[in-house]
Protein backbone atom coordinates (compact mmCIF):
# COMPACT_ATOMS: atom_id res chain seq x y z
CA UNK A 1 0.00 0.00 0.00
CA UNK A 2 1.01 3.44 -0.79
CA UNK A 3 2.09 5.90 1.90
CA UNK A 4 2.72 10.04 1.88
CA UNK A 5 4.83 10.69 4.51
CA UNK A 6 4.46 14.55 4.92
CA UNK A 7 7.90 16.16 6.21
CA UNK A 8 7.01 18.95 8.66
CA UNK A 9 10.05 21.12 10.17
CA UNK A 10 10.99 24.39 11.29
CA UNK A 11 12.17 26.52 8.36
CA UNK A 12 15.47 28.44 8.59
CA UNK A 13 17.42 29.76 5.76
CA UNK A 14 20.66 28.55 5.41
CA UNK A 15 22.53 31.70 6.95
CA UNK A 16 20.08 31.24 10.18
CA UNK A 17 20.48 27.28 10.43
CA UNK A 18 24.41 27.48 9.84
CA UNK A 19 26.82 25.75 7.66
CA UNK A 20 27.23 22.76 9.82
CA UNK A 21 23.94 22.19 10.83
CA UNK A 22 22.96 21.88 7.16
CA UNK A 23 25.90 19.63 6.44
CA UNK A 24 24.74 17.32 8.81
CA UNK A 25 20.82 17.85 7.67
CA UNK A 26 21.96 17.14 4.15
CA UNK A 27 23.79 13.82 4.88
CA UNK A 28 20.84 12.32 7.16
CA UNK A 29 18.03 13.03 4.42
CA UNK A 30 20.59 11.60 1.42
CA UNK A 31 20.92 8.35 4.15
CA UNK A 32 17.48 8.14 4.40
CA UNK A 33 16.91 8.12 0.93
CA UNK A 34 19.39 5.40 0.68
CA UNK A 35 17.45 3.14 3.13
CA UNK A 36 14.39 3.64 1.40
CA UNK A 37 15.84 3.15 -1.94
CA UNK A 38 17.58 -0.28 -0.86
CA UNK A 39 14.41 -1.38 0.69
CA UNK A 40 12.82 -1.06 -2.35
CA UNK A 41 9.82 1.03 -0.96
CA UNK A 42 10.95 4.67 -2.34
CA UNK A 43 8.28 5.86 -5.10
CA UNK A 44 8.93 9.34 -5.01
CA UNK A 45 10.65 12.24 -2.80
CA UNK A 46 10.18 15.80 -2.89
CA UNK A 47 11.77 18.56 -0.98
CA UNK A 48 9.34 21.66 -1.24
CA UNK A 49 11.01 25.54 -1.71
CA UNK A 50 10.37 27.75 1.31
CA UNK A 51 6.48 28.65 2.49
CA UNK A 52 7.74 32.47 1.83
CA UNK A 53 7.37 31.40 -1.98
CA UNK A 54 4.13 29.04 -1.86
CA UNK A 55 0.77 30.83 -3.06
CA UNK A 56 -2.39 29.10 -1.26
CA UNK A 57 -5.42 29.03 -3.32
CA UNK A 58 -9.29 29.32 -2.20
CA UNK A 59 -12.75 30.20 -3.75
CA UNK A 60 -15.17 31.33 -1.16
CA UNK A 61 -18.91 32.45 -2.38
CA UNK A 62 -17.80 31.91 -5.41
CA UNK A 63 -15.05 34.67 -5.47
CA UNK A 64 -11.14 33.40 -6.21
CA UNK A 65 -9.00 34.54 -2.83
CA UNK A 66 -5.32 33.65 -4.45
CA UNK A 67 -2.79 34.66 -1.01
CA UNK A 68 0.91 35.28 -1.28
CA UNK A 69 2.74 32.34 1.36
CA UNK A 70 1.62 29.32 3.11
CA UNK A 71 -2.37 28.60 4.47
CA UNK A 72 -1.31 28.91 8.17
CA UNK A 73 1.36 30.70 10.57
CA UNK A 74 3.30 28.47 11.96
CA UNK A 75 6.18 27.11 13.29
CA UNK A 76 6.37 24.06 11.69
CA UNK A 77 6.46 23.97 7.48
CA UNK A 78 5.42 20.86 5.08
CA UNK A 79 9.42 21.00 3.79
CA UNK A 80 9.00 17.77 1.35
CA UNK A 81 7.04 14.37 0.76
CA UNK A 82 8.46 10.84 0.68
CA UNK A 83 5.85 8.36 -1.21
CA UNK A 84 6.60 4.73 -0.08
CA UNK A 85 4.90 1.28 -0.82
CA UNK A 86 4.77 -0.88 2.01
CA UNK A 87 3.01 -3.82 3.24
CA UNK A 88 0.80 -2.10 5.65
CA UNK A 89 1.21 1.19 8.29
CA UNK A 90 2.97 -0.18 10.65
CA UNK A 91 5.69 -1.00 7.90
CA UNK A 92 5.00 2.73 6.92
CA UNK A 93 5.16 4.29 10.73
CA UNK A 94 8.73 2.01 10.90
CA UNK A 95 10.16 4.09 8.06
CA UNK A 96 8.64 7.16 8.99
CA UNK A 97 10.67 6.77 12.81
CA UNK A 98 13.67 7.31 10.63
CA UNK A 99 12.75 10.18 9.15
CA UNK A 100 15.21 13.10 9.93
CA UNK A 101 12.38 15.42 10.54
CA UNK A 102 10.76 13.21 12.65
CA UNK A 103 13.92 14.30 15.44
CA UNK A 104 13.24 17.81 14.98
CA UNK A 105 9.56 18.39 13.31
CA UNK A 106 7.13 15.54 13.02
CA UNK A 107 6.45 13.37 9.89
CA UNK A 108 2.71 12.96 9.17
CA UNK A 109 1.63 9.43 7.72
CA UNK A 110 -0.92 9.63 5.26
CA UNK A 111 -2.50 6.66 3.04
CA UNK A 112 -2.62 7.41 -0.78
CA UNK A 113 -5.64 6.53 -2.71
CA UNK A 114 -4.64 6.28 -6.57
CA UNK A 115 -8.03 6.24 -8.35
CA UNK A 116 -11.86 6.86 -8.30
CA UNK A 117 -14.34 4.93 -9.02
CA UNK A 118 -17.92 6.51 -9.25
CA UNK A 119 -16.06 9.98 -8.06
CA UNK A 120 -15.45 7.87 -4.31
CA UNK A 121 -11.61 7.65 -3.49
CA UNK A 122 -10.39 3.92 -3.60
CA UNK A 123 -7.48 3.65 -1.43
CA UNK A 124 -4.47 1.87 -2.76
CA UNK A 125 -3.22 -2.14 -1.91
Amino acid sequence: MRYTLLLHYPEMDAEALGAEALEEGQAAFASYAATLHSAGVLISGEVLQPSAVSTTVRVREGSLQVQDGPFADTKEQLGGTVVIDVPDLDAAIGYARQAPPAFWGAVEVRPGAVHTVDGVWTPNR
